[in-house]
């Protein structure tokens, strides 16, 4: 038991001496990972996150069948604007998350946390990093 709390004890200690990183922003739905390309963002699940050279303005122009092959990382229902990290609205009204004006897509082929495979994409798609 004695062993136990004092696990416990420095566990919460060393959560509360860790540096803030980016799972602590948009409420939990953007995180960092380190893979081949360095550290990157990633959704909660640890999936790579990419940005998209044709968005312009804050915009996405990912719709259609482009957004079946690159999901938008869709917001829940009431998220707010976090920092760097803020809401875009889609053209069918959903808010999909930003980073610095970008808005962040995942790829269908990651199979895997980590998994980085839309790099470079039609030289269009980049993995997005803090």
């Amino acid at each position: 038991m004695l062993i136990r709390s004092l696990l416990l004890a420095g566990l919460m200690a060393a959560a509360t001496l860790s540096p803030a990183h980016a799972e602590d922003e948009a409420g939990g739905a953007i995180k960092t990972r380190d893979t081949g390309k360095g550290e990157v963002l990633t959704d909660a699940k640890g999936m790579t996150l990419y940005t998209f050279d044709k968005d312009t303005g804050g915009t996405s122009a990912c719709d259609g069948d482009c957004a079946k092959k690159w999901p938008p990382l869709l917001a829940a229902k009431g998220a707010k604007d976090d920092g760097e990290f803020t809401l875009v609205k889609r053209k069918d009204g959903k808010q999909q998350w930003a980073h610095e004006g970008s808005p962040l897509y995942l790829w269908i082929n990651d199979k895997k946390p980590g998994d980085t495979t839309g790099d470079g994409v039609g030289g269009v798609w980049h993995v997005a990093k803090d």
